[in-house]
């Protein structure tokens, strides 16, 4: 039973752990399993830590709205030092360990912050030794390693503020308080300090309660950065209702959705991609007559959902199913339900035991979701309840709730929350159905981009409203659907505008693709930059085993292998809703190496950053469209 405090009463992050404490003390609320020795750390106990760890910031000197640098990765110690610094009424300013160093520096001292939380030693000595022209007064270690003179490990500041007063009488944290900046990652120009409240932060979590209803003790397996707006706020809502917080990484993930047994699961499109291609590597494993089944089998099914989709009125690409158009679907629904359900009881529940067997929802946020996958995961059993929203928007703004899933839309909006659909350069609304610049207003949207009023003013009018950069549309219903990014959109000669997500989806469609950039602005015809799936080919014995994808470039090039990455963008595009002939893809080139976060192609929550691309590969997308 989820506890009984409703955030809308809350004042402040704090009083949640309160309750919890309170409501459930023994139930587990942080587990580490690959911490040595595992951490596992009750509801009490954690909030014992958050009034300890924020104590002893106090003890310091730290004051009701100062800024305190939070510069670490997803462990419980992220947890307790985020509550414990937001607990006294300051602010943190979060990034990750792994971001670069100039980037650091540049958040610690743009965010006025008078101490730093890191990671360990390491991150401290990368800091070094800028950091000590900085006005920071105090150094906090998250580790257990001994701290240069003047500073505090973990233990020690927990040490220290056990035995203080964590002064909750004395700071009167309001709604509006702000809670912590969010630095934008700054791919085209400094990182901006997204400003998120107390207050933006409970109504996120009022706003998830209204759409699910978590247990005390089902657990929740955590792998997006912890910091990032979209993870931490899943996080808040999943304390708020007593759930367990379960640590994994990229490493472990597969082995830990077997042995733990998540029954919720927040990520971004590639994860859900990942573990897509690692069922379908099993699949090409299978002997020749299983490959067969198997595919006969998802072929019925998504001619089930599909018609399935249409009978209910949850089709993204037929949203108003006149009567003649279910009557149409109902008997293919009603034929190929037992095969289905064969299917599923001889193929789809092996997936579902490889997940763990427990997963009640998932949930996609921070890019669009391809429509393959969106189709996989459905036919398997694994309900993916998509979403939308920024940074500076807390992030939640809309929701596919269970009872209205529709597949490739982004929801409805949550409680309390607007949207408008506006022409670009008239800003004037345009009608239910056609496309535009989307506009959001409500109870979630930042305070503000920190020191940076001209940016503030450019993203949020007089009225409120927040320019969001996305391109989409709405249906009767309020359904949003987001259709692209206004400053991804491609420009061709002809005048014709592509969004390059749709066309990017579809492509990696294909088993042979691992990873695209759709290319074109101001050419004549679409190109498309592609990392290749090595397995796939490995698989089909057009490459050696155990490939590198560097080494062995040239050899992607041979005829035979250049005309089945035709073949293959063809059939996908061509296949995709709405293709029209300027989607066509004219030429394509492979890259050296996958986007990945280390090599600066990826954002934390792998995205591709376009502009890097464009700007690494210049010379290899010119060549494309001049030879």
């Amino acid at each position: 039973m989820a506890i009984s405090f409703p955030p809308s009463q809350a004042s402040s992050l704090w009083q949640l752990w309160q309750q919890g404490a309170k409501n459930h003390p023994d139930a587990i609320a942080l587990y580490d399993p690959h911490a040595k020795p595992p951490v596992r750390i009750s509801y009490k106990d954690t909030f014992e830590q958050i009034n300890a760890f924020g104590a002893g910031l106090r003890s310091l000197g730290i004051q009701f709205g100062e800024k305190v640098a939070l510069i670490a990765d997803n462990s419980p110690r992220w947890l307790i030092a985020d509550q414990g610094i937001l607990a006294i009424g300051a602010a943190n300013a979060t990034r990750s360990s792994q971001a670069e160093r100039s980037e650091l520096l540049y958040i610690i001292e743009h965010s006025d912050s008078v101490a730093i939380v890191v990671e360990n030693l390491a991150t401290l000595k990368k800091l070094e030794p800028e950091l000590h022209t900085l006005p920071v007064k105090q150094i906090i270690l998250l580790s257990d390693e001994t701290p240069p003179e003047g500073a505090f490990n973990f233990q020690q500041l927990l040490t220290r503020g056990s035995s203080k007063d964590l002064g909750i009488g004395n700071v009167d944290i309001k709604r509006d308080t702000l809670a912590t900046l969010i630095y934008t990652s700054g791919t085209t120009a400094k990182p901006k300090g997204v400003m998120l409240t107390h207050g933006n932060f409970l109504f996120e979590v009022e706003a998830a309660q209204s759409v699910l209803k978590l247990n005390v003790n089902e657990k929740v397996l955590n792998i997006l950065p912890t910091w990032h707006s979209y993870e931490r706020t899943f996080e808040y809502f999943a304390f708020s209702q007593g759930c367990t917080e379960i640590y994994t990484n990229l490493r472990m993930i597969k082995k830990d959705l077997k042995e733990q047994k998540p029954h919720y699961m927040v990520a971004v499109p590639r994860l859900w991609e990942s573990i897509y291609e690692g069922v379908q590597k099993n699949f090409r494993d299978q002997p020749a007559n299983k490959q067969r089944l198997v595919n006969f089998f998802f072929k019925v099914s998504h001619k089930y959902i599909v018609a399935k989709r249409i009978f209910q009125g949850l089709n993204v690409e037929n949203l108003y199913p006149s009567l003649v158009d279910k009557l149409v679907a109902l008997p293919s629904v009603l034929a190929l339900w037992g095969l289905h359900k064969l299917g599923d009881k001889l193929v789809y529940q092996k997936v579902r035991e490889a997940t763990g067997g427990q997963l009640k929802y998932v949930v996609s946020g921070g890019g669009s979701i391809a429509e393959h996958l969106e189709d996989f995961y459905e036919i398997v059993g694994i309900e993916i309840l998509g979403g939308y929203g920024l940074t500076e928007t807390s992030p939640i703004t809309h929701v596919r709730c269970p009872n209205r899933n529709i597949r490739g839309g982004d929801g409805q909006p949550v409680l309390n929350t607007e949207t408008r659909i506006v022409d670009m350069s008239t800003r004037v609304d345009v009608p239910i159905g056609q496309q535009g610049l989307v506009l959001i207003r409500g109870p979630q949207v930042m305070q503000g981009y920190y020191k940076n009023p001209e940016a503030t003013a450019k993203a949020i009018d007089p009225q409120g409203w927040f320019d969001t950069g996305d391109l989409g549309y709405v249906s009767k219903w309020d359904d949003l659907v987001i259709t692209g990014r206004a400053k991804d959109t491609i420009v061709l000669t002809n005048g014709e505008n592509i969004e390059p997500q749709p066309i990017e989806d579809a492509c990696i469609r294909s088993a042979y693709i691992d990873q695209v950039v759709l290319v074109g602005q101001d050419q004549k015809q679409l190109g498309v930059l592609i990392v290749p799936n090595l397995s796939a080919l490995e698989a089909a014995s057009l490459v050696p085993a155990d490939s590198i994808l560097a080494d062995i470039l040239p050899l992607l090039n041979n005829p035979k292998i250049r005309n089945l990455y035709r073949e293959e963008l063809n059939r996908e595009v061509q296949n995709r809703p709405g293709y029209s002939i300027n989607d066509r893809i004219g030429v394509f080139e492979f890259l050296p190496e996958p986007f990945t976060i280390d090599n600066g192609f990826l954002t934390q929550t792998f995205k591709i950053r376009r502009n890097i691309v464009f700007e690494r590969y210049q010379d290899i997308i010119v060549k494309m469209f001049t030879s």
